[in-house]
């Protein structure tokens, strides 16, 4: 995951919710503009990229999967062939 917060926000937010994955806190907004996910308010949109072991970008999933995130994360990685439903 990454966010444009401060790291110590990051760290705390991930804590609280018992995160078991990596944050990537971009407070320069370099990575979010380079992926062009920086919105004009200064924050990440909440997309999701799917890279292939090769580097390619495999999807991009635009629509806010907030209360379905995991459970359309296995469907979306099991459709691009990268993990079994």
């Amino acid at each position: 995951m990454v966010s444009v917060d401060p790291l110590e926000t990051n760290k705390a937010f991930a804590e609280q919710e018992e995160a078991n994955f990596p944050f990537l806190s971009d407070e320069s907004t370099e990575v979010a503009k380079t992926y062009g996910v920086l919105s004009e308010r200064g924050m990440a949109n909440r997309w999701m990229f799917f890279i292939g072991t090769d580097g390619t970008i495999l999807h991009i999933e635009k629509t806010n999967h907030t209360r379905d995130a995991g459970e359309f994360l296995a469907a979306k990685l099991a459709e691009l062939g990268v993990a079994k439903k």
